[in-house]
Formats: structure tokens, sequence, C-alpha cells
């Protein structure tokens, strides 16, 4: 894959270059600040973005600012955020930040202690390069603390097999960490998405977007 970094710390910058070079993916572009991650990603066209929350000049939400913007220019830009906390409507206005065509997946957001996982961070990289969703799992079990309506109407079961979902797993994945059938997870899935409303002729990706209904069903935002 090829992928433009960002990050104010050009010590971690340096680090995950590394991590991607090991792992036969290009970095194309390496910056440190929003404006030039937009630059870059509208220059480079990655195949995924990896940019930090927080940089300069006020070090509060520059980062996620220029993710928005690279997504509103190129809809559907797959970018993985990573922050150093746990920040549920981070994730949301990514999701829900599509362009005008309705692109809305290809979105990641990882806590960087995540980044030491390596397998876990290759995985989330990847699943966001091809449309998907990597959340974190400690921003999906906050919002299984925090749920309501309209997820009301789904099994428990159910609500499990979507948090797998909000973390990048395949159906494979999930029915190895639940311990049932793949096919048991498909016919989860499906049932998943008739209660969410979410039609197969639907022109979004529907997995997509029954994450977005989890994430959008965390009061407070």
């Amino acid at each position: 894959m090829r992928v433009v970094l960002a990050d104010d710390s050009l010590l971690l910058r340096e680090g995950l270059g590394l991590i991607l070079a090991d792992a036969g993916h290009e970095v194309v572009a390496a910056v440190g600040d929003g404006p030039a991650f937009v630059e870059a990603a509208l220059a480079h066209r990655p195949d995924v973005s990896c940019v930090d929350v927080r940089m300069p000049p006020s070090h509060t939400d520059e980062g996620l600012r220029a993710a928005v913007e690279v997504r509103r220019l190129l809809p559907g830009a797959p970018v993985l955020v990573l922050s150093q906390y746990v920040e549920v409507s981070y994730a949301a206005e990514l999701l829900a930040g599509a362009g005008a065509g309705g692109e809305v997946g290809g979105v990641g957001y990882l806590l960087k202690d995540r980044v030491s996982e390596l397998a876990t961070f290759l995985d989330a990289l990847t699943s966001v390069a091809q449309g998907g969703t990597a959340l974190d799992p400690q921003v999906v079990a906050q919002l299984m603390r925090r749920r309501r309506d309209p997820l009301a109407g789904l099994t428990p079961r159910e609500l499990e097999v979507l948090a797998a979902m909000a973390e990048g797993l395949s159906n494979a994945a999930v029915a190895r960490r639940l311990v049932v059938t793949e096919g048991a997870v498909e016919k989860h899935t499906q049932r998943i998405f008739a209660k969410l409303d979410l039609h197969a002729d639907t022109s979004t990706h529907r997995r997509v977007q029954a994450v977005l209904a989890f994430l959008q069903a965390a009061p407070g935002r």
C-alpha cells in the first residue's frame, strides 16, 4: 500500500515509516501538520493515510479537521486516525463526514498505544484501505456501555456481532471470537441489517452504515 503519514512527532513518523516498510508498504509522504497533510493527500492520492488527531498549532483537533477536509475533497479517501485518548465523536465525525457521493467507509480510529500491537495496527490499516472500518476496542467498549436507540431492537448476540464489526473484523474473525460458525455470523449480520433498515439495494456499504448507527447511538454527541 501507498501511505501518507501525518504526525508532529518526528520520532513517531520515523517509527511508523519503519514499521510500514518492514510490512512491505511504501510511505509516499510524511508530514507534521494539518495543511501539509491535506496537500500531501491530494498530491499523492494514497491507498490510505494515517494521521494524528492533535497537531500544531493548537494541538487540539487539527489532524481530525484535516482528515475531514481530505475526505470532503476526496470522497471516500481512506483515513486511519491515531489518538492518545478515547473520543467517540472523532470516529463518528469521520464516518458521518462523507463526500457528495455518499462514501462513508475507509475510516479507522485507534489509540496510539495500539501501534505497538503491530498485527492489530497493520490489520486496521489494511481494513481502512479496503473501505472498511476499524475502531479501537476501547471505543467499542465505551459505546456498548452507553448505547441507546436505534440499537434497542438488537439482541445481546447481535450487539456482540455489531461491536466486532465496528473493530473491523471479518465474518470469519467474528466467528472465531464468538466461537460460532461463520454461517451463524452471516445470519446475525443479515438480521442486524434488517433491524437497522439497511437494504441490499442501498447505495452505501451496509456494514459501514451499521457501524455508523452504532456510533450515533452514543448519547451526548
